[in-house]
């Protein structure tokens, strides 16, 4: 994979991640490489499709959080110290 490549899907992470600093960053980087603007909006579009996706995962999922269990014993806020439960 080239460099161009690379730059492309960083843009597109960005984009998905929320990294605003990471974006400009990627963007600067791919122009450097001579990347054209019509591509690096392809990828910018790409991490949008990526980003909307996830959202509708956690909608759905947020939808059905107060009828799971608590005491799932799955995730991240599954332990706890000394009896007590905690959380992230």
């Amino acid at each position: 994979m080239d460099d161009k490549i690379k730059e492309l899907i960083a843009v597109g992470a960005s984009v998905g991640a929320h990294c605003q600093p990471c974006l400009t960053y990627h963007v600067a980087k791919a122009k450097e490489l001579g990347v054209g603007e019509d591509e690096i909006r392809e990828a910018i579009a790409v991490g949008h499709m990526v980003e909307k996706g996830a959202m509708a995962a956690m909608k759905q999922f947020s939808a059905t959080v107060l009828d799971a269990k608590t005491e799932s014993g799955g995730g991240c806020c599954s332990g706890g110290t000394a009896g007590k439960k905690g959380c992230c």
